[in-house]
């Protein structure tokens, strides 16, 4: 969304080529066209700016949410890891535990892998 800077640069030569052939009285009419020339650019550009400030704050949103998500997951595995730790190595065996890790990992690997797939 870019406006050609060559442009510009033509009404700028156009007109300084018009101010050459009018003379001095119509200098405030030439620097009135081109006064408006340029709050046209800077409006423009304003606009554009915006927009791009507008994208980064989504990709900045989308990225926040993603690390909120991962946080949340870690704390939950690990609230539901170490009960399920205690248990199994009360009442079970040392595989179970490593069972039911591999179970927790597992999960945690899906949802990375999900996560960068999205990206």
């Amino acid at each position: 969304m870019s406006m050609p800077q060559h442009e510009t640069r033509r009404d700028v030569e156009a007109a300084l080529a018009a101010r050459g052939e009018l003379g001095p009285d119509y200098d405030e009419h030439i620097a009135a066209g081109l006064a408006e020339r340029i709050e046209q650019l800077a409006a423009y550009r304003t606009a554009e700016l915006r927009q791009q400030t507008e994208r980064v704050r989504a990709v900045d949103a989308v990225s926040q949410r993603g690390q909120t998500q991962r946080f949340v997951l870690g704390i939950i595995s690990l609230g539901a890891g170490i009960p399920i730790t205690a248990i199994t190595i009360v009442q079970g065996t040392l595989i179970e535990t490593v069972i039911a890790w591999a179970g927790i990992v597992g999960v945690n690997a899906v949802h990375a892998w999900g996560s960068r797939r999205d990206r």
